[in-house]
């Protein structure tokens, strides 16, 4: 394996695959701001360029700053990538979202979700800018996309995919995955996968777990799925690797609310098919007594779940996908 020097990592304003050595994995620091200090605020970026011209696949990690599931996912794929194999070019963006990650938090530093404000705005507020310059300076070069998350603080998850199933080739990336769960999910609501699919990148959206953690197990799962794109677009010489899971295809998915406070016990477990009228959660107030069950509105499987007992009027109870008809 070929690398550039690593204790003198070019800083680049752009991404430009053309400019990147063939043969070799480099490693760059892309400026995107200053921070309140003027102090450069750099993205790490990691470029495999095979000796053959060819598509780019973009890896890109924690747009939440929380979420730390992708960041090993992408280091582990270019520490274990033959790049004398590789045509074409992969991406790996281990963190987009610096100034969370460092914080330990999930936002952005004025309480923007930067993954609601995509594609950002040239002239616009702190968060604006920081999306406007990473789509434009990164993003772009990009011809398919995997964009990694996990669930949120309090909350857990399966190893779901979010994807457009109406477009085929986002529809075989999906599959390709062997995860868990796929959601139907048309990529229209301020997204990085929805501004990658306006610009014509195929995109989707790999939610790998829970938050602040490693999970071996779902990281190892998502590098089998990366692989198995790179052999299915031809990038890579493997085959494709199918594992002994029946994925379930979801039409829709939505969340399920708490209408009041308290002590809250959500029963179903991730990946838990549960039926309409089903007993799903219980909320107790602070003596213990029993204030309110909550029940199924409709057959489903538990894609995602609160874990964290204080739940304030309006609190997430469960993610409920709705499954496709077989055909």
């Amino acid at each position: 394996m070929i690398f550039s020097d690593s204790t003198d990592v070019k800083v680049i304003n752009k991404l430009d695959i053309s400019q990147a050595p063939k043969g070799a994995i480099t490693r760059y620091w892309l400026y995107v701001v200053k921070d309140g200090m003027g102090v450069p605020i750099h993205v790490p970026v990691i470029v495999a360029k095979g000796k053959e011209d060819g598509k780019v696949l973009g890896l890109t990690a924690a747009v939440h700053g929380n979420e730390l599931n992708g960041i090993p996912v992408i280091q582990r794929f270019f520490k274990d990538l033959d790049i004398a194999n590789l045509k074409g070019a992969v991406v790996g963006v281990p963190v987009i979202n610096v100034p969370s990650l460092v914080r330990k938090k999930r936002r952005f530093i004025d309480g923007t979700d930067l993954n609601h404000i995509m594609p950002g705005k040239a002239d616009g507020n702190v968060s604006q800018v920081y999306a406007y310059r990473i789509v434009q300076n990164l993003i772009k070069e990009f011809d398919y996309l995997i964009d990694l998350h996990t669930a949120s603080n309090g909350r857990v998850n399966s190893y779901y995919i979010r994807a457009d199933m109406s477009s085929e080739i986002v529809r075989r990336m999906a599959l390709l995955q062997n995860a868990q769960i796929i959601v139907h999910n048309p990529p229209s609501d301020g997204t990085l996968r929805g501004t990658a699919d306006e610009l014509g990148i195929s995109a989707i959206t790999l939610e790998v777990g829970n938050p602040n953690t490693f999970q071996k197990g779902m990281i190892r799962d998502s590098l089998t799925g990366i692989h198995n794109i790179l052999g299915d677009l031809g990038m890579l010489d493997c085959p494709v690797e199918n594992i002994d899971i029946e994925t379930v295809l979801c039409k829709n998915s939505f969340w399920i609310y708490s209408d009041t406070g308290g002590i809250m016990t959500v029963y179903p477990k991730v990946t838990d098919l549960v039926k309409k009228g089903e007993v799903i959660a219980t909320m107790r107030n602070i003596f213990g007594d029993n204030v309110k069950d909550y029940y199924a509105p409709e057959d489903g499987i538990v894609i995602g779940k609160s874990v964290s007992p204080i739940n304030q009027t309006g609190g997430r109870i469960l993610h409920l996908g709705i499954l496709s008809k077989k055909s």
